[in-house]
């Protein structure tokens, strides 16, 4: 479904006459097939976060290619409404203009979905998140930080996605309440058969919700285990991760 090959990306590094690049993915190469949950962990600065960006099409890399369904993700047709993305910064994820059902309404446009139809499949989503219909015309100031990641949840579910890109979804909210999205993302993907590119820090969240982790580390990537076998990584980074989490 998703193949990423040999894909590097660098960036002019600061300073207004600095020609230096600082590298910060070199010779990617993995691939996610239907319905599966891969893990892409690595510590802040390792990259991992610009891999979903390419992979979301929001940048293109220097080098290598990234396909989904056999199209590459630099055209719009090859990932309009087959990816769709949940990020970090749920605050600024919605307009704040926006009430609920606007934010949602959008999703469906894209999709050509209006009128009744529109309205029923919106208080389908809500009540999958776990939200009911009087959510509908609040606005994201009234919610809390786990409501409004359920909302932009039920937005990236909205499109029928085959994949969703799931950047750094939980890190902000506190920890009942991230156990909680992971237990409704584990159930959306059962239902849905997405796949999910889960990308954190956070290996114990990861080793709940992915069936494979692929540990990135300044780039590169060391590392690729199921999750049943994470106690037996063999790079050296890899175990400081799992060390640091077993502490």
């Amino acid at each position: 479904m998703l193949k990423v090959e040999g894909v590097a990306k660098a960036y002019k590094k600061a300073g207004l006459f600095s020609r230096e690049r600082e590298q910060v993915l070199a010779d990617i190469h993995f691939a996610c097939d239907y319905g599966e949950c891969l893990g892409i962990i690595g510590e802040s600065g390792s990259g991992k976060s610009t891999l979903g960006r390419l992979v979301l099409g929001i940048e293109q890399p220097d080098r290598g290619s990234i396909l989904f369904e056999g199209e590459s993700v630099t055209k719009r047709r090859g990932r309009a409404g087959k990816i769709s993305a949940v990020f970090q910064d749920y605050t600024s994820s919605i307009n704040p203009f926006y009430t609920v059902e606007a934010a949602i309404m959008e999703s469906l446009r894209l999709i050509g979905m209006g009128g009744q139809e529109a309205s029923d499949k919106l208080d389908f989503l809500l009540d999958q998140v776990g939200l009911d219909r009087s959510y509908r015309q609040k606005h994201p100031h009234e919610l809390s930080g786990g409501e409004v990641q359920r909302v932009c949840i039920a937005r990236a579910v909205a499109t029928n996605p085959t994949c969703i890109v799931l950047d750094e979804a939980i890190s902000s909210l506190d920890g009942s309440v991230q156990m909680q999205v992971l237990q409704l993302l584990k159930q959306l993907g059962q239902t849905y058969r997405m796949s999910y590119l889960f990308i954190t820090h956070d290996l114990q969240a990861a080793a709940y919700l992915c069936d494979r982790v692929m540990i990135v580390h300044r780039g590169r990537v060391v590392e690729t285990v199921a999750v049943e076998q994470l106690k037996d990584v063999q790079s050296a980074y890899a175990r400081k991760l799992l060390g640091m989490v077993m502490l």
